[in-house]
């Protein structure tokens, strides 16, 4: 695959085919782990390992599956790279297993990770399906830190834990609340779609 093919597979994932804000895909992580800029990063972070590995085995494997199997074979590789990153954030970074809790196991069954192996990684080369999994998992990593920014910030005056604002600051906590991931994601969402509409 020319260098070119592979920066545009890259740039798919983080622009045109972005999960959060394109495709509105794993909406659960997103709305749910978003309170905390930490948070949205190691979650993102967490996601984009996982999909960068089950993208290379379900590369390397896609001429041996038997297509009658292949959605579970995919879920069983899933797993395996999901509960390895859950074992190595639970033994180096507990706080931030703490924090993501639930939605550390739940990689497995994020519609993010079995699509790109469903439509991307079963039928292309190591190479690109890596560089697929990375790019979708940046995007990802980039849309989930966007969010949680915004929800920091307003609902509690801080970025990555830093004041910003003062003790004089009022933070509107609903948006560290359920209410306010879904507010600031269509806000976004609506954002986007107008800076990026053709009319």
């Amino acid at each position: 695959m020319a260098k070119n093919k592979y920066v545009s597979v890259f740039l798919n994932g983080i622009v045109h085919e972005n999960p959060t804000f394109r495709l509105v895909l794993g909406m659960c992580p997103t709305l749910a782990v978003t309170t905390a800029g930490q948070n949205g990063v190691g979650m993102g972070l967490a996601a984009t390992f996982v999909l960068v590995g089950s993208n290379v085995v379900i590369s390397l494997l896609r001429k041996f599956i038997p297509d009658k199997v292949r959605i579970p074979a995919f879920i069983v590789v899933i797993a395996a790279f999901t509960t390895m990153v859950q074992l190595l954030m639970q033994a180096f970074l507990p706080a931030l297993y703490d924090a993501l809790g639930l939605f550390i196991p739940l990689i497995v069954v994020n519609c993010i990770i079995l699509a790109r192996a469903e439509s991307f990684a079963s039928k292309n080369p190591v190479g690109a399906s890596a560089v697929d999994g990375l790019g979708m998992g940046l995007g990802f990593t980039l849309s989930l830190t966007l969010i949680s920014i915004i929800r920091e910030l307003l609902g509690a005056g801080t970025v990555f834990g830093i004041s910003l604002f003062g003790e004089s600051f009022e933070p509107a906590m609903m948006m560290i609340l359920a209410p306010g991931g879904f507010i600031t994601l269509g806000l976004v969402l609506g954002a986007l779609n107008k800076l990026t509409s053709k009319s």
